[in-house]
């Protein structure tokens, strides 16, 4: 581990999963946020703890309408197809101007080339990505239907 000045806390890899993640989603705190991944829960309380108070799990976001401006995803153990069909069924919860944030343990084994490929295909223009040690983070932001309409 690398030296810490005094009064520095240790900041762990969850930490610094929640702060890149927020960093990535760039929203103000009264969006709308949903949270995908088997750490669901504690990410609700890691953000209502930081002021983010509208904060759901795919588990209670009720029918989806485009209720949502942020989507969150941490994704730790399943593959990239899986992953492909829950950004499938996610994408219909988020608003015309939301923005996706995902990010992807180390342990899973990543085809990032398909998976830009699928947030593009789902109407997502890809902003940034950032690796760690620790994973992959990446944040999109849905293309603008009237931008769509211009450009075609």
């Amino acid at each position: 581990m690398g030296q810490m000045a005094m009064g520095d806390k240790p900041t762990f890899p969850s930490e610094r999963t929640i702060e890149t993640m927020i960093e990535l989603a760039r929203c103000p705190r009264s969006h709308r946020i949903l949270v995908s991944g088997s750490d669901g829960a504690n990410r609700i309380f890691d953000l209502n703890r930081r002021g983010f108070s509208r904060v759901a799990t795919t588990a209670t976001c009720g029918l989806p309408h485009g209720q949502y401006d942020v989507a969150w995803i941490e994704w730790n153990q399943y593959s990239i197809k899986a992953l492909e069909t829950t950004l499938n069924w996610l994408v219909h919860f988020l608003a015309p101007k939301s923005v996706l944030v995902i990010w992807i343990g180390s342990d899973v084994v990543t085809d990032k080339v398909r998976l830009e490929w699928t947030i593009e295909r789902l109407g997502f223009d890809l902003e940034a990505v950032t690796r760690s040690a620790h994973g992959l983070a990446m944040s999109a932001r849905r293309v603008d239907v009237d931008q769509q309409a211009v450009a075609a």
